[in-house]
């Protein structure tokens, strides 16, 4: 008999499989699932999410070095959808060919992919947020993106300080935001999150598929 305290349901990565990687939108995996991308500037911890979120810490692709993710790589997730591992931005030590080349990589997925329903953008929540990531959410605002913000290496400070600081860079994203989008704190060392973005994926995935 349901009661009025039943649990939340917890998305469970039964399966991870690479599908695949591009530059271009036309070179994107052929079978299409809804889209769901990971961004952020260059050594944020991306991979490392990724990794923890799939539990597979060998799914993406870490390394001490930023810069490293030069590709769009897809990831489909128990036959249903794609996580997609974007490239950084932001990467100070590339040369201004380089940066071009990957800012048009971000770009024509960004833009360009109808399959995407959801665009993460990762935040060092030890920090300020920086000139390079207030620009990207500018960006996006003004191409009407549907995006939420992680914040990430949420072990790295004391729970105040941590609360303290990520209401802070919400203050600072509120100076050019009338409201903020869906926020998540996590860890890829703790697992910290993980729940609360994987429930978000399937709480929008359940909204796409009650929409069709």
């Amino acid at each position: 008999m349901p009661t009025d305290f039943e649990t939340p349901r917890i998305m469970k990565i039964k399966e991870a499989v690479f599908a695949g990687s591009s530059t271009r939108i036309s070179e994107k995996p052929k079978q299409k699932f809804p889209e769901f991308a990971f961004i952020g500037r260059s050594n944020v911890g991306k991979s490392s999410l990724i990794n923890m979120l799939c539990n597979n810490k060998k799914l993406a692709l870490t390394s001490g070095k930023p810069g490293k993710t030069k590709l769009v790589n897809h990831f489909l997730i128990n036959r249903q959808w794609y996580l997609v591992d974007l490239p950084g931005y932001g990467y100070a030590k590339m040369s201004a060919t380089g940066k071009q080349k990957l800012e048009q990589v971000i770009r024509n997925y960004i833009n360009l992919s109808e399959e995407m329903v959801l665009l993460f953008v990762l935040i060092d929540s030890r920090h300020d947020i920086m000139k390079a990531d207030m620009d990207f959410l500018m960006e996006l605002g003004q191409s009407q993106i549907p995006f939420a913000i992680i914040f990430t290496k949420g072990d790295k400070n004391g729970p105040n300080a941590l609360k303290e600081q990520t209401d802070r860079i919400k203050n600072q994203i509120l100076e050019f935001w009338e409201e903020l989008p869906p926020t998540f704190i996590s860890s890829s060392h703790t697992g910290m999150g993980r729940d609360e973005i994987l429930n978000y994926i399937d709480e929008v995935l359940s909204s796409e598929t009650d929409s069709e």
